[in-house]
């Protein structure tokens, strides 16, 4: 007897399996091709930077003896360990995080108080965090410098707003910003400030002209689009839909991305001081060039607890804005923190 001829329906059964199989070797290749693909662009980087070059040395040695340079030891009962007291010691003289001696919190707290009271008056609030408040301060002023014009730019590069090819105006600017580094920028505007703080405010202004700029137009471009019908269906002026019917979309991802490019522009702070543009960066540079590196490693763990600290308050007040924690008091905001802080480092 001859077998049975398939039904339609099992061919299409068939069909189909053989399509999915198909399917999933032309996924199976191209992964494989897009690693091989990767591996070799690697290697070509590696090779490019000089990495896997015949003849290149490293110093292994002398570079780990170099690191412990940047760890000052102590002994206790012929036991060693990391002298904290040096980096506590370096950070109290030199004003890294403090402009006054914090000890009198324990000693005498109404001459702290008398104490951060004249700083206020005279200098201001910055200079309460010493040498950090610099850093703070270049990074702070340059985002609020840098915000007005990165709206402008942010939601006129936007085709929801103006057509193209007017709004491409917009976004080439702000791609021209963010190909020149604030590294760069700050070099452009050395002739005008000197290597001040001043030159890293409108470096970091500029950079985040470019940078929160491309975050705004992005965000406009997700919006829903019953706000602005509803807007137009009303008789709205095109002024009024793009303030009422989209902004008012986007006014809390807005804020959430200006904190976020605020973390960013102290870290930036921190590489312009490098260059001679004070604060933190340049205590580390100085440091290092004098080869005192225990006090540059004081200095970096300056560094990291001033990033740490504006991390943590920033993601704070974006959690509050998008209600994924629970609401806080500003006094909770404040006092909570050396306890948040710790609960953040052990998960």
């Amino acid at each position: 007897m001859s077998a049975e001829a398939p039904s339609g329906e099992e061919r299409e059964t068939e069909e189909r399996l053989e399509r999915i199989r198909r399917t999933r070797l032309y996924g199976v290749l191209k992964g494989v091709s897009f690693v091989l693909i990767l591996a070799l662009l690697f290697r070509e980087a590696l090779k490019a930077a000089g990495l896997i070059q015949s003849g290149t040395e490293y110093n292994t040695p002398y570079f780990l003896r170099k690191l412990t340079d940047f760890i000052p030891l102590t002994t206790y009962q012929g036991v060693p360990f990391v002298d904290f007291g040096a980096y506590l010691s370096f950070i109290g003289e030199r004003d890294l995080l403090f402009a006054s001696d914090i000890s009198l919190l324990w000693t005498d707290p109404p001459a702290l108080i008398s104490e951060v009271g004249a700083i206020l008056i005279q200098d201001g609030f910055f200079a309460l965090f010493g040498v950090a408040g610099i850093t703070l301060a270049v990074g702070f002023a340059g985002t609020v410098l840098g915000f007005p014009l990165a709206l402008l730019f942010g939601v006129l590069g936007s085709e929801r707003v103006l057509p193209f090819p007017l709004n491409f105006v917009f976004r080439g600017t702000m791609s021209a910003i963010r190909a020149i580094p604030a590294l760069v920028w700050i070099l452009i505007y050395i002739p005008l400030a000197g290597v001040t703080p001043v030159s890293a405010v409108f470096a970091v202004a500029t950079d985040t002209i470019g940078n929160l700029g491309r975050l705004f137009t992005d965000e406009l471009e997700e919006i829903k689009e019953g706000p602005i019908e509803a807007m137009e269906t009303t008789g709205a002026s095109r002024p009024q839909t793009v303030t009422f019917g989209m902004l008012s979309q986007v006014t809390t991802p807005y804020i959430a991305w200006t904190l976020y490019i605020f973390e960013i522009n102290v870290r930036i702070a921190v590489s312009l001081g490098v260059l001679g543009a004070g604060g933190l960066g340049s205590v580390v540079k100085t440091q290092i060039g004098l080869t005192y590196f225990d006090n540059a490693m004081a200095t970096l763990l300056c560094i990291f607890l001033l990033i740490i600290s504006v991390e943590l308050f920033s993601q704070r007040i974006r959690s509050r804005l998008r209600s994924e924690t629970e609401k806080m008091s500003l006094r909770e905001l404040v006092f909570g923190f050396p306890r948040r802080f710790a609960e953040s480092l052990m998960r």
